[in-house]
């Protein structure tokens, strides 16, 4: 009563609080008795259905055994449980049950569960599975008790190994029969015991999951060789051609797949049986006639195949496995038909078996892997097994008989069949014939059959002399397709017909000659390959020959260009009616389809249907190449040619043959291009050649000049013929910032993404000289002491950029670092086309300067102060920018020798987002300003000074210090004085302590992170400095020696915990309250952080920074010792693995600009920039 009172009316104790205890505690008894009764009463009501499902099934069903009365052999219930004991009453068997020493031979029959869940044990504690009478008993066997290992019942685990270790002995495969029933731990230890003694042991499992992923399950855990599938289990033809198709090989027509391919879901591997051992005779539930057809349906499949004795020998009924005593007929050549002891090939479909058997073996042996099903009429199924390499058929027209023809009426008019090529023969014929033998009855001793049937057949015969079919005529539908059409005269039901077919003889010849030329890339198309007496002259050599003469330019224009890059050629993508363009017009638009299909072999993908319906996308490929001219025009006619055979074969084998011809070009050209590459290039993994690869995708000489003219007493620059001028002209190449959206006319070329990206896709992968040449482009460029931001061709640049001439410093600095003698691209010439702020654009050669001369110009104009208002100033150059925007300051803070500029209204660095929304009032406002000290200006300006002080010791540099002018007077600052002060005041201005007191800290009420360094220093808006970003790593990279150690690496592992994300960097602290990590550039709402995509660098994660970021925590990581060395090295490659699943996976074979938050598609992002690959390229290099 105590309990009671605590749970109900605690605190209580009067009579009315203990009457009110007693009814709650009523109520709630109720309750509980309430939900035990339902419960109950469920149980029962299942036990009720189901007694009565087994009772019907067992005693009235026409499909079931229709057992004798009810006996004590056959009760009406079955019964679940054994024990040793004397037949008792009910009230005594329960007596026993609280006897320990008999109450442990109690025994529970196995059996299985309809829908179970397979891995369950159904006789362990919580199944009611014996309650409900859901089991289906099996009442010759019991469910054993193996506990969940060995130690739990020694004897009985001891016991089964040994005779699994017999069985394996003596047999080379073993079935596990029901083995969803078969807890998967004991299956795995006995099979493992198994394999012991036979490694190769085939096992073929029964399993009744109901799902294809749970059947995995048991297939991957156990190593199951084959899964029992049966004919038996179709209801109609239709059905069992579906599972003919399901179960047995590629279909007609299906790529070639690569050695090294990505991984697809598939099913498991079937063992196909027209009849398993314990199901219902089929010619009870079907006919007698329908055995032969069903038969041959199975043997045409491309698996494993198999039967159950007494189904060829046509016994009526089903043979019991656990009552049955009877010997299996005899074997007797002579046997007389009424013998029902003895067997021989007139007896049943057995002279019919063997030979679908004997074809069976002899298309699994010769290659015949590809399956095609017809479903000619709701009876009639036609296979097609299809030889790849011989390009051989056989095609077996099956007439099933599901119902017994003598009760159902079955149409006369059957359909005829157009054959695809050449009937060399007809394999066999054969039917289900009635002979004079006597009824079936059945024997005493001997298992037997229905002596009154037999099979007439014929093999190998001419059509001709067939019985079954005659040939109306051959027909051509098209020039490539020439079919037989076949009439069939005797296709009863019960009737099967096979053919043998092959090409016509000028379509073999033509595929002959394809595969010979298919060689050069696979020597699996050496058979059924031919040689061609009269093959083109640009066949004669290999491909690898004609490329090796193509230059990474040329590679672009093979492999990649962007729509956009086709449509400033006068041309475009190819577009797929009813489906979509492709990525590029070059091979890796087409190759990235088909990497989609190709696994799956999807061939009714519109890709497939528009080249079995025209040469239209055909024609493209060849014709394309071959406008360009050089040696492109040269790979053109090479697919030209090639693709004058393949325009002549049969155009179901089109898709399969087109894509072997693009592979083999594919490869051969990555082949030609990693050998033009840097040895760390060629000797690198896939992912850095893929990487690599971004080199060819964004470098391009397009029809139009994208950089301005080099100086003409430049040596090695290439030049060609003008399509439009017929003048000579520079054909440098450039480098794009993105595809699709930064790939072709004035917005191709931007100073800052230029050389952000040129280390890594240039320098890194070896393409030494034009680097070389796009920093002698765009220091031509130089005004104000800058670099522009966007390059337009140089006469229509804009200068409206504070870091792009940083990141063309650190470019010249690696360039002098990374390639051989590379100091000497400080001597090369620089044709200016401004050589004064106010200078018109100069022609080339006008006014030449040595580079070193413009390198030192743009420091001493940072020193003396960079001040000036944007040139047509305006919407004319930006609708979006307030009028003080145009205003560009960029000079050098004389105390900390910091590089500062901007105001609150432009953004002069990479961030760059100007807000466009009227309707949010962001119109005119930089999302983010950035003004000031941004961290990484003042990390390239360190790097660049740290290199001319030491160049200038060695004497490649003859200027050791800037002179400004101040206050009417000339001043001198040395490189060595401005660098010190920078080492010496950036730890203290950029570094936010965890000293609350700190002297150094300005605005010690704006910290919200510590043991951060800040974005900027100097801010306008000072918050923005303490915004935690990703920018400070770029600083890191570039200018280690600014950075303490330990401070280094407390701030990384912030940013890893606050801004990592899958592929890239949030740019924004998710702390701060402005942080949004999406990115739409269409919604404009009357949000003041988010409209018109003002978030742009607000939290969406972009991926070049990452690269900056892994690289500074190796820097770093190297100096705290190995331990943490080989811990950041295993981090660096988990965070780079996400990126070669990325680009392994995208059509672009690229990587994105940004994502949105947590690596979210970002459908404004380009869906490949040039930083991003260049970026990641670089961390593999430093690794």
């Amino acid at each position: 009563m105590n309990s009671a009172l605590e749970t109900f009316v605690p605190h209580g104790n009067s009579p009315g609080a203990i009457e009110d205890c007693c009814n709650w505690l009523r109520r709630r008894l109720e309750e509980l008795n309430g939900e035990q009764y339902h419960e109950i009463q469920h149980h029962q009501e299942q036990a009720t259905n189901c007694i009565d499902g087994t009772v019907s099934y067992e005693r009235i069903a026409d499909h079931g055994p229709k057992l004798d009365p009810v006996t004590r052999k056959h009760p009406l219930v079955t019964r679940y449980f054994t024990f040793p004991f004397e037949d008792a009453t009910l009230e005594q068997d329960l007596e026993l049950m609280n006897q320990p020493e008999k109450s442990c031979h109690f025994l529970a029959h196995n059996g299985w569960v309809m829908g179970d869940d397979p891995l369950r044990n159904f006789a362990e504690p919580g199944s009611n599975v014996y309650i409900r009478r859901e089991l289906i008993c099996w009442d010759d066997s019991v469910k054993l008790r193996y506990g969940s290992g060995p130690e739990d019942c020694p004897y009985l685990w001891a016991h089964m190994q040994k005779y699994t270790e017999i069985t394996v002995k003596h047999f080379v495969g073993v079935r596990l029969d029901n083995c969803h029933s078969t807890p998967l731990h004991v299956a795995e230890f006995m099979l493992d015991a198994a394999r012991t003694l036979r490694p190769d042991l085939y096992v073929v499992a029964e399993l009744f999951t109901g799902s294809e992923e749970l059947d995995n399950v048991f297939v991957t855990r156990l190593g199951i060789s084959s899964l029992i599938r049966e004919a038996m289990s179709a209801g109609d033809s239709h059905e069992e051609g579906r599972l003919v198709y399901r179960y047995g090989g590629e279909p007609v027509g299906a790529f070639l797949q690569p050695s090294l391919r990505p991984l697809v879901p598939s099913i498991a591997h079937a063992m196909f049986l027209d009849v398993t051992h314990d199901n219902e005779c089929p010619i009870q539930i079907r006919s007698v006639y329908d055995s032969l057809p069903s038969s041959a349906i199975v043997s045409m499949a491309c698996c494993a195949t198999g039967s159950t004795r007494g189904y060829d020998e046509l016994l009526p009924h089903q043979i019991s496995v656990v009552s049955e005593e009877r010997f299996y007929s005899k074997w007797n050549p002579q046997a007389k038909p009424s013998s029902p002891e003895e067997v021989n090939l007139q007896s049943g479909i057995i002279a019919g078996k063997l030979a679908l058997n004997q074809l069976h073996q002899e298309l699994a042996s010769k290659g015949f892997n590809q399956v095609f099903v017809d479903q000619v009429d709701e009876d009639i199924v036609a296979v097609t097994r299809h030889c790849p390499s011989t390009h051989q058929s056989v095609v077996a027209v099956c007439r099933t008989a599901f119902k017994n023809p003598k009760h159902h009426r079955y149409t006369d008019e059957v359909p005829s069949m157009c054959i695809p090529g050449k009937i060399e023969e007809v394999v066999l014929e054969a039917r289900t014939v009635e002979r004079q033998a006597g009824s079936y009855i059945k024997d005493e001793r001997s298992i037997n059959g229905m002596p009154g049937y037999t099979v007439e057949i014929k093999e190998h015969i001419q059509l001709k002399d067939s019985k079954v079919v005659r040939q109306a005529g051959v027909t051509s539908r098209g020039r490539s397709e020439y079919v037989q059409e076949i009439v069939f005269e005797q296709l009863t039901p019960g009737s099967v017909i096979a053919f043998r077919v092959s090409l016509d003889p000028k379509s073999q010849e033509l595929v002959g000659v394809l595969r010979h030329h298919l060689i050069q890339f696979n020597p699996l198309y050496k058979a059924g390959s031919l040689t061609d007496p009269n093959t083109p002259d640009i066949l004669k050599s290999p491909l690898t020959e004609i490329m090796s003469k193509m230059t990474l330019a040329d590679m672009n224009v093979l492999l990649f260009r962007c729509d956009a890059e086709e449509k400033e050629e006068g041309g475009g993508c190819y577009n797929i009616p009813g489906w979509k363009p492709l990525k590029y017009g070059g091979l890796q638009g087409l190759l990235s389809v088909m990497a989609d299909i190709r696994p799956k072999n999807d061939l009714g993908h519109p890709f497939c249907d528009n080249l079995r319906q025209g040469d239209w996308m055909i024609d493209y490929v060849s014709n394309r190449l071959i406008s360009h001219g050089g040696t492109l025009t040269e790979v053109g006619q090479w697919f030209q040619a090639m693709f004058a055979y393949l325009k002549h074969i049969p155009r179901y084998l089109i898709p399969c043959y087109f894509d072997a011809i693009l592979v083999g070009a594919y490869t051969t050209a990555l082949d030609v291009t990693f050998k033009q590459m840097s040895s760390f290039v060629q000797n690198g993994s896939s992912f850095v050649k893929l990487l690599a690869l971004g080199s060819v995708q964004m470098c391009a000489v397009g029809r139009f000049p994208a950089l301005p003219p080099l100086s003409p007493a430049l040596s090695d620059v290439p030049y060609r013929v003008s399509e439009i001028t017929k003048q000579k002209e520079e054909c440098c190449v450039s480098l794009a910032a993105g595809l699709p959206h930064f790939s072709a006319g004035i917005f191709r070329c931007w100073g800052r993404d230029t050389f952000i990206a040129l280390r890594g896709l240039m320098l890194v992968t070896g393409r030494h000289l034009e680097a070389r040449n796009i920093i002698l482009a765009f220091a031509g460029t130089m005004r104000h002491g800058l670099i522009p931001n966007l390059l337009g061709e140089g006469v229509g640049a804009r200068f409206n950029c504070r870091d792009a001439v940083w990141w063309w410093l650190q470019c010249i600095q690696d360039y002098c670092t990374m390639v051989p003698n590379g100091t000497d691209i400080l001597q090369c010439p620089v044709s200016r086309m401004y050589p004064t702020d106010d200078t018109k654009p100069l022609t080339a050669g006008t006014v030449d300067q040595l580079l070193y001369e413009v390198i030192h110009e743009a420091m001493e104009r940072h020193m003396q102060g960079i001040e000036f208002r944007e040139r047509n100033a305006g919407p004319q150059i930006d609708c979006n920018m307030r009028d003080e925007g145009f205003n560009i300051v960029a000079k050098v803070n004389p105390d900390t020798g910091f590089v500062y500029g901007g105001n609150r209204f432009n953004c002069g660095t990479w961030m760059d987002k100007m807000g466009e929304s009227e309707r949010a009032r962001n119109k005119g406002i930089p999302a983010t300003p950035r003004d000031g000290s941004a961290v990484e200006i003042v990390g390239l300006c360190k790097s660049a000074l740290r290199w001319l002080v030491e160049l200038h010791k060695q004497g490649l540099f003859p200027y050791n210090s800037v002179a400004v002018h101040k206050d009417g007077k000339q001043l001198s600052v040395s490189y060595e004085e401005w660098d010190r002060k920078i080492q010496q005041n950036f730890e203290k201005m950029f570094y936010v302590s965890h000293d609350p007191n700190d002297p150094n800290e300005k605005h010690p009420e704006l910290v919200h992170k510590q043991g951060i360094y800040k974005d900027s220093y100097g801010a306008s808006s000072p918050w923005c400095d303490y915004q935690l970003r990703p920018n400070f790593s770029i600083a890191m990279v570039v200018a280690p020696e600014l950075f303490t150690v330990e401070h280094a690496w407390e701030a990384l592992n912030i940013a890893e915990n606050k801004l990592l994300g899958p592929l890239g960097m949030k740019t924004l602290d998710p702390d701060d309250m402005v942080y949004c990590g999406v990115y739409d550039n269409s919604l404009d709402n009357d949000n003041y952080n988010l409209a018109r995509g003002f978030n742009y660098h607000q939290g969406p994660e972009w991926l070049w920074p990452i690269g900056y970021f892994l690289r500074a925590k190796i820097s770093f990581a190297k100096k705290l010792g190995k331990d943490t060395y080989d811990k950041t090295v295993y981090l660096v490659k988990n965070v780079l693995s996400r990126h070669y699943v990325h680009m392994e996976r995208s059509s672009w074979k690229g990587l994105p600009e940004l994502t949105n938050e947590n690596g979210q598609y970002c459908s404004f992002s380009c869906e490949t920039q040039a930083w991003s690959l260049a970026a990641v390229l670089e961390v593999l290099h430093d690794l």
